[in-house]
C-alpha cells in the first residue's frame, strides 16, 4: 500500500530544498489507522497533523539534496568571537589593564607580555556567554532541521570590545527557504529564546552567588560592572534579574557583578532583544505566526516605542536602525507557504509563555549610563 490509498485529496508543492504535500486524510484513517501508521513509519521525510475545518490533514515533507555547508567559515567566526569575547572578559576582570577605548589594540594581541595568562582571565565571562548564544541559535537550528528546512549553522559575529563592551554582536542562522506554514514559523522562532533563556537563568543565578555587595557610596545602586581603571557600568534591571538578585543576594543596595553574572545578564538582554515583536526578529516570527493580520501594526508600535526609549539609552536607536537595515526598511513579515493553515491550540498557549518571557526579561534602560 502507498500513502495515497489513505487520502481523499492532496497538493504537492516543490521547493528547492524539499517537497511539501498537504494531504486530506480519509476520515476512516485519521486516527491514524494501523495501516496509515505503518506507512508513515516508513516515510523517508517528516510529517505532522493539522486539524482543519474540512477534516484532518497530514503535512508531509520529502527532503531533496542538501547543500554542503562552509564549516570552515562558521568555525573561523566562532573562534574569532571566542577571542574577542574572552578579551573583553579579561578587561572586565582586570586581567588586561584598561587603557581606554584603544585597549583592544594596545594590549589585546598575542606577544603582549603575559598575554595568554591575562587573556585566560576572561574565560569565566566568555564561556557562559558563548554557551548562551550557541544554545539560542541551536534551538532555532535543531527545530528547523527537524522540519527538514534548509538552514545554515550559526554565524557568530566578532567585534572589538568597543563599542559593544562584550566583544560580539551575537550570532544568527540563515533560513534559506520558505516555511510551510505558521506552525513551522512559530516553532523555529520560539525555540531559540527558550533554549537561550534556560541556559542564561542558571548562569545568572550562579554568577550572582559569586558577586558581592558594595557600599552605595562606592557606586550606583543596583547591579554594576566594575573593572580596574575603567568606568563603572550600571546595569538596568528586568523583572527576572531583579527577582533572581533578591533570591540570591537579598536586598543588597549595590552589587559588583561577577563576570559569570554579567554573562547571564547579557543572556537575558539577548533574549529580550530577540523577542521584540518586530520584523523578522524571533518575536516578529512568533507574532506573525499567532496574529498575522496584526503583525505590521504591532511591529510599528514597538518600533516607535524603542525609538522613544532611545532618549534614556542610545543603544535603542542603534537597534531600531539595525532592524530596519536587516529587514530592508520593512517592519512586516514575509509570508509563509500556507498562511491559512490554523496554528495548533498548543502553540497559542506557548505564545502566551513567550509573551511572559518577553515581559520578564524586558529592561527599558539596559545600561544606566
Amino acid at each position: 500500500m502507498t500513502i495515497t490509498d489513505f487520502l481523499l485529496a492532496w497538493r504537492t508543492t516543490s521547493l528547492p530544498d524539499r517537497e511539501v504535500v498537504d494531504a486530506l486524510v480519509h476520515p476512516a484513517h485519521a486516527g491514524p489507522s494501523p495501516g496509515l501508521a505503518q506507512v508513515l513509519r516508513q516515510w523517508p521525510g517528516s510529517y505532522y497533523w493539522s486539524d482543519e475545518p474540512d477534516g484532518r490533514h497530514l503535512v508531509i515533507t520529502r527532503p531533496l539534496v542538501r547543500r554542503r555547508e562552509r564549516w570552515a567559515l562558521h568555525l573561523l567566526l566562532f573562534f574569532a568571537t571566542l577571542y574577542t569575547v574572552t578579551f573583553a572578559g579579561a578587561v572586565l576582570a582586570n586581567g588586561i589593564p584598561y587603557t581606554g577605548y584603544v585597549v583592544f589594540f594596545t594590549s589585546g594581541y598575542p606577544g603582549y607580555p603575559g598575554f595568554l595568562q591575562a587573556w585566560a582571565t576572561g574565560l569565566p565571562f566568555s564561556a557562559p556567554l558563548l554557551a548562551i548564544l550557541l544554545c539560542h541559535e541551536l534551538g532555532h537550528y535543531v527545530v528547523a532541521r527537524r522540519y527538514q528546512l534548509d538552514v545554515s549553522p550559526p554565524y557568530f559575529i566578532p567585534v572589538p570590545m568597543f563599542p559593544t563592551l562584550i566583544g560580539t554582536m551575537g550570532a544568527f542562522i540563515r533560513l534559506r527557504t520558505v516555511l510551510s506554514d505558521r506552525r513551522q514559523l512559530f516553532d523555529v522562532g520560539v525555540a531559540g529564546p527558550i533554549a537561550g533563556f534556560l541556559v542564561a537563568l542558571p548562569v545568572l543565578a550562579a554568577g550572582l552567588a559569586l558577586s558581592h555587595p558594595v557600599p552605595v557610596q562606592a557606586g550606583a545602586p543596583g547591579l554594576a560592572v566594575y573593572f580596574g581603571g575603567g568606568p563603572q557600568i550600571p546595569l538596568g534591571d528586568s523583572l527576572i534579574t531583579l527577582l533572581v538578585q533578591r533570591l540570591v543576594l537579598g536586598r543588597a543596595a549595590a552589587v559588583s557583578v561577577h563576570p559569570v553574572a554579567f554573562a547571564g545578564w547579557v543572556g537575558m538582554l539577548v533574549t529580550m532583544l530577540n523577542l521584540l515583536p518586530i520584523s523578522q526578529l524571533d518575536g516578529g516570527h512568533i507574532l506573525y505566526a499567532t496574529l498575522p493580520r496584526w503583525h505590521q501594526r504591532i511591529a510599528f508600535v514597538f518600533w516607535c516605542l524603542i525609538i522613544l526609549l532611545g532618549g534614556w539609552w542610545s543603544g535603542w536607536y542603534m537597534w531600531g536602525v539595525l532592524v530596519l537595515v536587516l529587514s530592508r526598511g520593512r517592519l512586516g513579515h514575509p509570508p509563509v507557504l500556507d498562511s491559512q493553515r490554523p496554528l495548533p491550540a498548543s502553540r497559542r498557549w506557548l505564545a502566551w509563555g513567550a509573551l511572559a518571557l518577553f515581559v520578564g526579561t524586558f529592561a527599558p534602560v539596559p545600561f544606566r549610563l
